[in-house]
């Protein structure tokens, strides 16, 4: 017989994930960094089908952020070569399995043939709704919140916006994720503390997960310890907890 709802493990409805220590895994074995970026998307492959078949409705992956232009050249290179390949790879099996694709972050440093590419995924997948995924590409939360706050002084400028009617949802309107629910879990691999400039806005109400594992070794076992985790989460939203336990029983 099949456990009731009522007893089912509480789940995210957007999961986050700062997917940190593929170099790291690679140095382990004393092969080359890129080595554990090819390494890195079979853990990605991985929590998609996850999040697919728990019935996890948006993921967001932190894949490149607009600091890692700093990196060593060849290992920048062999990440787009890796972004590339990937994307024709799994585009239509995304598809195939209800996933729409989206990426956000500023695209004009990728080359044409990227860009390009990215939009026809996007385009392809657009009308799939079992999962929405999101690839954080040269995306800073610090260039998030400019970028919208740009876009909105630019409406304001145009005569098509009041200044009276930018609220925290209006704003919120103009952001990358803009739509989508914000991540009730934000779950970071490779031992860090830290948010690392990703999703500063959306973030404000998260729950935290900080995992030792490094990104390619987050296998099924390691999300389902994170998600067991927020199931026992107590989410306040600012009240107390006696709050919600006497709204719960009022309901």
């Amino acid at each position: 017989m099949a456990a009731s709802s009522e007893h089912a493990p509480r789940l995210p409805q957007h999961v986050a994930v700062v997917m940190d220590g593929n170099g790291r895994w690679a140095e382990q074995r004393r092969r080359p960094r890129p080595f554990g970026h090819r390494a890195g998307v079979k853990a990605v492959r991985g929590i998609i089908g996850a999040c697919v078949s728990k019935g996890i409705g948006a993921l967001t992956l932190f894949a490149f952020s607009s600091e890692n232009w700093s990196r060593p050249r060849s290992e920048v290179s062999s990440l787009m070569d890796l972004f590339l390949r990937s994307l024709r790879r799994e585009a239509a099996e995304l598809s195939a399995n209800g996933v729409r694709l989206r990426f956000i972050g500023d695209r004009s440093r990728f080359s044409q043939e990227l860009v390009s590419l990215m939009g026809d995924v996007e385009q392809q997948t657009l009308s799939n709704e079992r999962l929405h995924l999101n690839i954080a590409v040269n995306y800073g939360g610090r260039w998030d919140i400019v970028a919208a706050a740009r876009d909105l002084a630019f409406a304001v400028a145009q005569g098509t916006l009041d200044p009276e009617q930018i609220d925290q949802d209006r704003f919120a309107l103009s952001m990358s994720l803009a739509g989508l629910p914000e991540p009730d879990l934000l779950i970071r691999t490779g031992g860090e503390r830290r948010i690392s400039n990703f999703l500063l806005w959306q973030l404000a109400y998260t729950e935290l997960y900080f995992s030792n594992a490094l990104w390619p070794d987050f296998d099924d076992a390691a999300f389902d310890a994170a998600l067991t985790d927020f199931a026992q989460r107590e989410r306040r939203f600012g009240k107390t907890g006696k709050q919600l336990q006497s709204g719960a029983a009022s309901s």
